[in-house]
């Protein structure tokens, strides 16, 4: 096998850590002392997969639980095993049961998820008479490791299980992009496994897409003339693993055992996905993936795999105390953003409706429990931008950009099949971004309608709803301020920021030269009539600017130019008045109001027009008081505006509503999950990775907002609490102190030359 292919099979990272010197325990770092209150312990085990922890490497994940018979269970995820129909399935269920049950009656039982070292940890017993469980998945490579340490010999069996295909059937219909009935819905997306035969001690399965929904999106969105033109990423697609330790011998296909008692076990799962002409290149794959893995023993990874994840929490943190409210947020800010580490890595963005940590028995917001198996999720496999950007707008300063880069990919993939499109129907140039998308870029199929012989999805919520490339937009030159790339800007921002542009630029007729109207348009996906949309307006004057403050060298004076007419043929931002009161408006007019967004309060977050700070802040008070919707939980956004306008109440009670109460949108549900930070129900089903996204935004914003130069701290922190906080801002900054009664202490800022550039407080 040649070398280029064995790393292409291995996350990048690990060229670099493998030659490193053994680095120090994780546990070595004040900081990792304080993480360690965060760490989930329980000391029962769980009634089912509800009761599971959740850990993953970035790309390969599971859900882990102990079942009350002793059983040892997981479930395995991969960012990027598509099926057919583009939804995210599993990639199986591993049990393993020992001959002496883990769990007996009168045994000690501790399972602990350890933060600081990327890993679980399961007792039982105690002293001489003490079986360990140590589960990881190791950050530089896709393995998952499951090691077994026993007092005294025992047996083990290893099963791959499958779930029937009868817990697909009658499944809701919106899990299906390219189901036109209930009955076709029934039919799609059932589990096809392929299990090989048994060879060299090991269990090796895989999931083969032998046809593809792709050509059909293309042909149903009036693209059949480019099927050619454009990869299909789900045809061929293979995903699958291979499952071996020493000691086990074959059973069955699905089945290992230990051949002889032993006092320890050290199982590797490993796990590939791959586009292959034919399955047997698939296998092949996958045998030399596993000899590559195979050449580090898990006892030598896992320094590595350790120093990972301790740069991951000394790079950044957040732990508020001083109230027991203050606390609670600080677990939610600090699991979150485990959740969001172990599944932002892979090939594809964090899926928002569950990520990878889905578990069968769906549970919607009125709590009634539907069993459509494991691998369905509320609103299926397709990406919904309102949803998906907020997870990347925490990762900002919290500094993790290396988790932001299968967004941006995802996105710079698309961009010739979208430009294709913009062609297609309008004659023009640029490119529009739809709220529902195919990873590939074209509208979720359902949404868009069949044999709908416009150019206009028939969902009337996203007909004219193509804000997400603005927004994306305000991201990336976010990401650009914050650690300055010219790779990045040049091919990524301004690519596609400067395509987002020209689609608005070229796409509506000027009523007079010189003067941008946008109509017929929406307000979001809450005023289905809208003229001169806020988020429009705004978002493109933001961005506009923005991209005129960029260097020179970074475009053509082509662009520049286009950008400078466009910005000043820009629509004012529409406002209304009032006995001497201002307040913004969702448009310059509007109607059919059909959500629950306030678009008027985009000017404040993700535009931050208005704010601390900023002129006419009254303004935009009067707007906040003002918004129809008043309200917390899942996308809501309340609370980073709240934080933003210095709001510092508001900010507060939306954060601790957020972080202690997984349904705060709905009913409790009758069975709700055993892990505090898997939300939901609400909007998005469970777990939820809008909710606590939200609340890492806004947690972030009361401590730290950036204006320009400007570094302004705990700017809507509550007195009542303090804190100790690492946040990155831009010009690859980074602010570290501590918050004690209301005064800022122990400030430290990289470079010190930044220093200059801090204030403290709202005023």
């Amino acid at each position: 096998m040649k070398a280029s292919t064995i790393k292409s099979l291995i996350t990048p990272s690990i060229l670099a850590l493998v030659a490193a010197a053994t680095p120090a325990r994780a546990q070595d770092h004040p900081v990792l002392e304080q993480l360690a209150a965060h760490h989930v312990v329980w000391d029962s085990p769980s009634q089912d997969m509800h009761g599971s922890m959740p850990i993953g490497n970035g790309d390969l994940a599971a859900n882990f639980w102990v079942e009350p018979s002793g059983d040892l269970v997981f479930y395995l995820s991969k960012s990027d095993s598509w099926d057919a129909d583009q939804e995210l399935l599993k990639l199986g269920r591993v049990r393993i049961r020992l001959d002496k049950p883990f769990v007996r009656d009168g045994r000690p039982f501790r399972q602990e998820l350890d933060l600081a070292r990327g890993c679980i940890v399961v007792e039982s017993g105690t002293g001489e008479d003490k079986t360990t469980v140590d589960f990881w998945i190791d950050t530089n490579r896709p393995v998952v490791n499951f090691q077994i340490k026993g007092a005294e010999a025992f047996a083990a069996q290893v099963t791959l299980e499958h779930w029937p295909k009868e817990t697909y059937a009658n499944r809701p219909t919106q899990n299906t992009d390219n189901a036109k009935t209930n009955t076709e819905a029934a039919s799609l997306t059932l589990r096809g496994d392929t299990i090989l035969p048994p060879e060299d001690n090991t269990i090796r399965w895989y999931y083969r897409n032998t046809t593809s929904i792709f050509a059909d999106t293309l042909k149903n969105q009036h693209l059949g003339h480019a099927v050619g033109k454009f990869h299909d990423p789900l045809l061929n697609l293979t995903f699958g693993g291979l499952i071996a330790g020493k000691g086990l011998v074959t059973k069955d296909d699905k089945t290992l055992a230990t051949a002889a008692p032993v006092k320890s076990l050290d199982i590797r799962i490993h796990a590939l996905t791959a586009q292959t002409p034919e399955a047997a290149a698939w296998v092949s794959q996958l045998e030399k993936l596993r000899a590559a893995n195979d050449q580090v023993a898990s006892a030598k990874a896992r320094p590595a795999h350790e120093q990972w994840w301790k740069d991951f929490w000394t790079r950044s943190w957040i732990f508020p105390e001083g109230t027991e409210e203050a606390k609670a947020v600080g677990r939610a800010y600090a699991l979150q953003r485990w959740i969001q580490a172990g599944a932002s890595r892979g090939a594809y963005p964090i899926k928002f409706n569950g990520s990878l940590f889905t578990v069968d028995g769906f549970m919607d917001k009125k709590g009634a429990i539907n069993d459509f198996g494991p691998d369905w999720r509320r609103w299926g496999g397709c990406y919904w931008f309102q949803n998906t950007r907020e997870p990347y707008w925490a990762m900002l300063y919290s500094g993790d950009y290396e988790q932001m880069e299968p967004l941006w990919k995802m996105y710079r993939e698309a961009v010739p099949l979208l430009k294709e499109r913009t062609k297609t129907y309008f004659k023009h140039d640029g490119i529009f971004c739809s709220e529902t998308m195919h990873p590939w870029g074209l509208n979720k199929q359902g949404d868009f309608g069949y044999n709908n012989p416009e150019f206009y999805p028939t969902n009337a919520y996203i007909r004219r709803y193509w804000d997400s490339g603005i927004e994306l937009s305000q991201i990336m030159l976010d990401r650009y301020a914050h650690a300055p790339s010219e790779e990045f800007a040049k091919t990524t921002l301004v690519p596609i920021a400067d395509e987002v542009v020209t689609f608005y630029e070229q796409h509506y007729p000027k009523p007079e030269p010189g003067k941008a109207r946008f109509t017929p348009a929406m307000s979001l996906e809450t005023w289905h009539t809208a003229e001169d949309p806020l988020p429009v307006i705004v978002g493109l004057r933001t961005v506009l600017t923005r991209l005129l403050e960029l260097p020179d060298s970074l475009s053509t004076p082509e662009q520049r130019k286009r950008w400078t007419n466009f910005l000043a043929e820009l629509p004012e931002t529409p406002v209304a008045e009032e006995n001497g009161k201002k307040w913004i408006l969702p448009a310059r007019t509007f109607s059919q109001k059909k959500n629950s967004e306030n678009p008027e309060l985009y000017s404040v977050f993700p535009y931050r027009a208005y704010g601390l700070g900023k002129p006419d802040l009254e303004v935009a008070h009067e707007t906040w008081n003002r918004r129809l919707v008043k309200a917390t939980g899942g996308w809501r956004q309340d609370s980073i505006q709240a934080a933003l306008l210095g709001l510092t109440d508001e900010a507060k009670n939306y954060v601790v509503t957020n972080a202690t109460n997984p349904t705060p949108i709905g009913p409790k549900p009758r069975k709700p999950s055993r892990f505090p930070a898997f939300w939901g129900p609400n909007f998005d089903g469970t777990p939820d990775q809008c909710q606590g996204s939200v609340t890492l935004i806004a947690l972030q914003r009361m401590l730290m907002q950036c204006n320009g130069d400007t570094i302004r701290l705990a700017p809507a922190w509550p007195k009542d609490w303090n804190a100790s906080f690492k946040l990155h801002a831009p010009k690859n900054t980074t602010v570290e102190g501590r918050v004690e009664n209301g005064k800022l202490t122990d400030l430290k800022v990289t470079p010190e030359s930044r220093r200059k550039d801090v204030i403290v407080g709202a005023e």
